[in-house]
């Protein structure tokens, strides 16, 4: 029994001491919570006082400071844009329009002097078809504009170069100046544009030996030179030399000639970059009269003579005196196309061989280029004196033990090959893009720019 009493009491103190403890812990909840619930009102106080000081009484911002502000939000904007639409609209790094916001005006001219000589198809295939080809992509391009007012240049489209002979076939531009001289007959008394500018700002081309001069022996064409009222405009010509030539002394950008990017493009699926050229050094073509030509003229200045009198029998020379319709795929088998001069300095050869891949050696002293700036003539061609045309064999041997592969792998650069090609519908870095891009150096001849400055 007294074991039974005190078990009891001592569960009884047990109890007592577990409601202790118990009471104990819910005095501390209340306190922490009171003291909690403190705080909270004291942090909400004063944040809500805070909020009213700063929306009633606002401390002055200085303009620059406002300015910066909103430029802050601007870019932010800017850089969730951009970062949102990289992927889909890769932008471009040129930091200003390569054209400068060129505008041309293309006159609309009777059908005679343009689109009636289209009927022969040669017309717009032939090596002098820059003519058709740049008319063709300007009335397609983002720069013509239809209000002459807006323009910086007006081009003059006339067809000289379609009216083949029947006798030996080629070109015969015996009417080109009474051609054009009707043309701008036409345009200065329909418009008021050449006769404010005297012509400056007007473009025409002149796919043709000696350009402008309008014929094919270069004595009579000094001779004749270029049609009075061509001197003060824009000539876009093949004919370009490093030295004074009354054929050139007006303003001009000098164009390649006319290779259809069709028969490239062809072409080129058979001619692989990497393909065998069994071909060592190729020229298909004219080589001598007689050999001297029945008007007294030596043709090629007797350079193309020497080359076929001295290198026919040589193996390593393919030489083909004869035209062949598929020669385009000799070039393609070719390690050097030989480009000597003709009557003039250039020659279709030029754009034929870089867009092939096979090297030009261009043997025409003085000759200038189709757009250097485009085109690195100096990484991807040779050029060779014509005093030294009889060293042309130990000359190709040396370059082909030297600097070959690294000219080859110039020549296959597609950006280099785009800019000597004319397409339908211009296309950035292409040869009428080039011819855009020369006509924006003589932006001072525009009248509009002019008085636009001058205001």
């Amino acid at each position: 029994m007294v074991e039974l009493q005190s078990s009891s009491k001592n569960k009884g103190f047990y109890v007592r001491m577990r409601l202790s403890h118990k009471q104990a812990r819910q005095q501390e909840k209340n306190i922490f919570f009171k003291y909690y619930k403190w705080v909270l009102w004291f942090s909400l106080t004063l944040y809500f006082f805070t909020s009213y000081l700063i929306s009633h009484k606002p401390n002055p911002i200085s303009k620059s400071h406002a300015v910066n502000s909103k430029s802050s939000v601007a870019s932010r904007a800017l850089v969730e844009s951009t970062n949102s639409t990289f992927f889909k609209h890769p932008r471009s790094h040129r930091s200003e329009d390569p054209l400068k916001g060129l505008k041309i005006f293309v006159y609309d001219l009777p059908s005679k002097y343009n689109a009636d000589w289209l009927s022969n198809e040669r017309c717009s295939n032939h090596l002098f078809a820059s003519e058709v080809a740049i008319h063709k992509a300007l009335l397609n391009s983002d720069v013509r504009t239809f209000d002459q007012h807006e323009a910086d240049f007006f081009f003059v489209p006339v067809y000289v170069s379609c009216n083949f002979s029947t006798v030996n076939g080629f070109p015969a531009i015996g009417h080109a100046r009474s051609l054009l001289a009707s043309a701008v007959e036409i345009i200065s008394s329909s418009y008021p544009f050449w006769n404010r500018s005297r012509g400056s700002d007007h473009v025409f081309v002149a796919s043709h030996d000696y350009g402008a001069c309008f014929h094919a022996m270069e004595d009579r064409a000094i001779a004749d030179g270029i049609p009075e009222f061509m001197k003060n405009s824009i000539i876009l010509q093949t004919f370009g030399v490093n030295y004074k030539h009354p054929c050139q002394e007006v303003e001009n950008v000098v164009i390649p000639p006319y290779i259809s990017p069709k028969s490239v493009r062809n072409m080129l699926e058979k001619v692989p970059a990497n393909g065998r050229r069994d071909i060592w050094a190729f020229f298909r073509g004219k080589m001598e009269m007689n050999p001297k030509n029945v008007s007294g003229r030596y043709y090629s200045k007797k350079v193309r003579t020497v080359i076929w009198r001295k290198y026919n029998s040589d193996r390593r020379f393919y030489l083909q005196r004869h035209r062949y319709a598929g020669y385009q795929s000799e070039i393609g088998r070719s390690v050097f196309c030989l480009c000597p001069l003709g009557w003039a300095p250039w020659s279709p050869r030029l754009v034929e061989s870089v867009a092939l891949g096979c090297v030009p050696v261009i043997i025409a002293d003085g000759i200038r280029l189709p757009f250097p700036t485009a085109v690195r003539w100096p990484d991807i061609s040779l050029t060779v004196a014509e005093k030294d045309v009889g060293k042309l064999g130990r000359i190709l041997e040396h370059v082909g033990a030297t600097n070959l592969t690294a000219i080859q792998r110039n020549l296959w650069d597609p950006a280099t090959r785009s800019a000597l090609l004319f397409n339908d519908m211009i296309e950035e870095g292409d040869a009428t893009w080039q011819v855009l891009r020369g006509l924006t150096k003589t932006l001072d001849r525009s009248y509009r720019r002019v008085s636009v400055s001058t205001q």
